[in-house]
């Protein structure tokens, strides 16, 4: 028998939302790849915390609408007490202020929870190995947002632009698609807070609609990469 390493060590997850019956149908979804275990479960953002800090997940998934502690809260206090913890909203809500804050929390990854199933095992996948993920819909209106706040403000120092927003602008001056180009949502963790708050700022402006981008499955490479094509 092979012994475990780390690179087929399982993905280490933490379910949290306040209806079981949505815990126990993220947990038998997960439960389709042998190399993602949940650890523990979580009725409210508290609970999360603590478990975290017990389990030591490598990802924990968060609903936003909860009792006591909501997860949108509990982003920003996941970041502050357990940085290494990869953090991925999955909820119902995708309103742009819902994906604006997240991402401006630190938010490693967004999903809905009407997305493909599929969704939700890649999205865990990419973020337990220290990158980040967006759903096709969310990647969507994060991308128009940058687009309409750049064209509302067209002489923005590009001095001022971190690394991940000069790709993205540059990608869309070279005609990539959403695909190509959203890998760069949020940044990968351990790059530290104030790069994430600069990286996300702009990303976190979405503005309505996107219906009429083409989605992809988004994930992101390390900032020192330049932009690659997405796998949608």
């Amino acid at each position: 028998m092979e012994e475990t390493t780390a690179t087929t060590r399982p993905v280490r997850v933490l379910v949290a939302d306040d209806e079981a019956m949505v815990r126990a149908g993220v947990r038998a979804i997960l439960a389709r790849d042998p190399h993602v275990v949940v650890v523990a479960e979580a009725g409210d953002g508290h609970e999360a915390l603590a478990l975290a800090g017990r389990h030591r997940p490598d990802v924990v998934l968060l609903d936003i609408q909860m009792p006591g502690l909501d997860g949108l809260t509990a982003v920003g206090r996941f970041r502050r007490k357990l940085p290494a913890v990869g953090v991925i909203m999955l909820t119902t809500f995708g309103q742009d202020d819902h994906i604006a804050r997240a991402l401006e929390e630190g938010a490693d990854g967004f999903l809905l929870k009407a997305d493909d199933p599929r969704e939700l095992l890649a999205g865990v996948r990419a973020v337990g190995a220290g990158g980040a993920y967006l759903s096709p819909r969310v990647a969507g209106r994060v991308i128009a947002g940058i687009r309409a706040h750049r064209a509302a403000h067209p002489h923005r120092s590009l001095d001022r632009l971190t690394e991940r927003e000069r790709d993205v602008l540059a990608g869309l001056g070279a005609g990539l698609s959403n695909a190509e180009i959203a890998g760069r949502a949020p940044p990968r963790r351990g790059h530290g807070e104030g790069t994430r708050q600069r990286g996300t700022d702009e990303a976190g402006r979405a503005q309505s609609g996107g219906g009429g981008h083409r989605g992809a499955r988004v994930r992101a490479e390390c900032p020192a990469r330049r932009l690659t094509p997405g796998s949608g």
